[in-house]
């Protein structure tokens, strides 16, 4: 199978009906395709970035006006199925005697592993022998169709986790978020979705004269052994960021047809084990890829640190950080992000239209996947001008809200145990909860203090009365809800009355909420003023 020219591309299209397409046709314009249908959250994530690599490797506009004039009219099918065509000797998923799809080009002597090994969170070989494979089980994968099997082996590569001595991390560190811009409008056709993170040539580098610089599979690979390399980026093109491949893999087929564990879809070419081997690719230097934001250290003494999901989820905690920069954490958007913050600002009907941002990624520790993590939160449109200051008036709201968290955890744990500081123990729910029930308000005031006037240097004092009283509504109802909620019978009550009472007083005298209750004074006493005749 060639993932570029054949139709193994499970869609839905604008009606409903499902079908499978050549990756060329998702520019239809009649009964256009608007989403991918895949068995895994974490395969649509791939799959979007598959996509993404390849109209930026092989369509990408020379500027702004090009990349409007496509947004506005997609191409053709026999454009888009020409240029696609130019990089199809890269993309043949099998292959006996040449380069095969993000596969070893020359794999001797390697381990034989199942299929279902490809899968990120799948158990290893120790914790299968051990037979300690308690909560994710192994050998429920035993088969995988060329879709899923193309699909996971993407996902692998580009998420690579920490896989064993000389197994290497992708590009991005193992378990990078990744951002996607997306249209708000349900309706919205896939190209527009992908076609909102395609980079111009401006942005991207000059054309690649050897395509091996970009595909390393179409090479002999880079070896990172004792007498091998690092990889660097003066050392390929830069469009290799979207097709790393950190694993020496080569999938063995099986030629029984059959039913594929995942889709549960009927192939006559099935795959039931890899070969695979240590001291691959070995990615080092300033790689920063385009979809996936970074912590820069403030000293510049260290490079810049891709993000990665961690516990506790993705939320309205780390907008700033992912939509525009978190100065406090040094976190700053993906590169994607930042340029559609820039066309924004002259393609108005588009923004105005309204957009959001996608952020998933897996929760790694090390070689254990804990979890697949995913959230979408409303991609602002900010004036240039205006940007800094909006910056700092949400940070107000940001560091009050984690102040009120930290605090509610605190003496959620004084009221639980005698020695708090001595309980272990996960208890990140406590913040979970804290931050869901205070997400959509937190939204709202984005709206609000995104269209202030551009002098602007000021919380409204409307908005910090609404912020902070939620805040100290929330945490009081929350701290009721752990410590009180349930069987009391072993509480000690004096104790859980006694964290009660720090906390109503701590939420009136924290530092970053002091301001907002000043604010809210003020608005209280203006309001009480009587009108003048």
């Amino acid at each position: 199978m060639n993932l570029v020219t054949d139709r193994w591309l499970a869609v839905t299209r604008q009606d409903g009906s499902e079908c499978k397409i050549a990756p060329w046709q998702i520019a239809e314009t009649e009964n256009p395709v608007v989403e991918v249908n895949v068995p895994r959250t974490d395969f649509k994530g791939a799959l979007y970035q598959w996509l993404v690599g390849l109209l930026q490797t092989t369509l990408a506009p020379e500027d702004d006006e090009e990349w409007y004039e496509l947004w506005e009219e997609s191409p053709s099918e026999t454009s888009l199925q020409q240029a696609f065509s130019s990089v199809a000797s890269a993309f043949e998923l099998v292959s006996d005697d040449g380069p095969a799809f993000l596969q070893d080009f020359d794999l001797p002597e390697a381990e034989q592993k199942p299929i279902s090994a490809l899968l990120i969170e799948a158990p290893g070989s120790k914790t299968l022998k051990d037979n300690l494979d308690h909560f994710i089980k192994g050998y429920t994968v035993s088969e995988m169709c060329e879709s899923c099997a193309a699909t996971a082996l993407f996902t692998l590569q580009t998420n690579a986790p920490s896989g064993g001595s000389g197994h290497r991390v992708g590009l991005r560190g193992g378990g990078p978020l990744t951002t996607l811009v997306l249209p708000e409008a349900p309706s919205a056709s896939l190209w527009q979705k992908l076609w909102l993170n395609v980079l111009t040539h401006e942005d991207y580098g000059p054309e690649c004269q050897n395509l091996a610089d970009i595909f390393p599979w179409l090479g002999k690979t880079r070896l990172s052994d004792k007498s091998g390399q690092s990889t660097q980026p003066s050392d390929t093109h830069p469009l290799q960021m979207y097709w790393g491949m950190p694993r020496r893999i080569r999938l063995l087929k099986n030629k029984t047809t059959g039913n594929c564990s995942l889709c549960g879809a009927q192939d006559e070419t099935l795959f039931n084990a890899f070969t695979t081997k240590n001291y691959g690719v070995n990615y080092e230097g300033l790689w920063l890829h385009p979809l996936t934001p970074y912590r820069k250290d403030p000293k510049n003494k260290n490079p810049p640190l891709s993000l990665k999901g961690q516990q506790g989820g993705l939320g309205y905690r780390h907008w700033l950080g992912l939509c525009l920069t978190d100065a406090d954490n040094g976190n700053g958007a993906a590169e994607v992000v930042q340029r559609w913050q820039e066309r924004a600002n002259y393609f108005r009907e588009i923004a105005e239209a309204g957009m959001r941002l996608w952020c998933f990624g897996f929760d790694m520790d090390n070689m254990k996947a804990r979890c697949w993590y995913e959230h979408q939160m409303p991609l602002i449109k900010v004036d240039e001008n205006y940007r800094d200051a909006f910056v700092d008036l949400v940070g107000q709201l940001m560091i009050a809200a984690k102040d009120t968290v930290s605090l509610l955890r605190t003496q959620v744990k004084t009221a639980w145990f005698s020695r708090p500081k001595d309980a272990k123990g996960d208890i990140s729910m406590i913040d979970q909860a804290f931050w869901q029930k205070t997400e959509s308000a937190f939204y709202q005031h984005l709206h609000t203090l995104a269209v202030l006037p551009e002098d602007t240097s000021d919380l409204p004092a409307k908005v910090a009365k609404q912020w902070v009283e939620l805040l100290s509504k929330t945490a009081t109802e929350q701290f009721h809800f752990w410590v009180l909620e349930g069987d009391i019978e072993d509480r000690d009550m004096k104790r859980i009355i006694g964290s009660r009472r720090l906390l109503s007083s701590k939420l009136k005298t924290l530092k970053s909420l002091k301001p907002l209750w000043q604010l809210a004074s003020t608005l209280e006493e203006e309001q009480a003023k009587p009108e003048v005749a």
